[in-house]
């Protein structure tokens, strides 16, 4: 196995060798943390303890604008508020997502129920701003 690879793998997954749904939703917390950032967590910045997870887990929720790819959060748009809201709420999930321990993490169902919800105040948030 690659190391490009193994940073997508659960934790008890590279240690135990068990597999799981819960590594699944792992690898999803990861690869959310990644589409929002545009970082890797191969990146050279990221080296030792420090991960695509810390540096994202350090972020919130004060300075998110600096980990979230900046063509994302266009904060000089319409609607900036309401985009750092999602974007912050996303970034939550996907950490509670990539929970060291497989116990911590949601199932993919209440992950679905909680991008539903996202959704919902996104878009209860523009009717209102309408």
């Amino acid at each position: 196995m690659s190391h490009i690879k193994s940073i997508y793998i659960s934790p008890e997954y590279g240690t135990e060798g068990l597999v799981s749904t819960r590594c699944d939703v792992y690898s999803y917390g990861i690869m959310l943390m990644e589409t929002f950032t545009r970082k890797r967590p191969s990146d050279e910045m990221f080296a030792g303890d420090f991960s695509l997870r810390r540096w994202v887990k350090d972020s919130l929720p004060d300075v998110l604008h600096r980990v979230v790819d900046p063509n994302i959060l266009n904060l000089e748009k319409k609607h900036s508020i309401e985009k750092l809201h999602c974007i912050a709420s996303i970034m939550e999930l996907a950490l509670n997502c990539s929970a060291e321990s497989s116990w911590e993490r949601l199932n993919m169902t209440d992950v679905l129920a909680a991008l539903t919800k996202i959704k919902l105040q996104v878009l209860t948030s523009r009717e209102v701003s309408r």
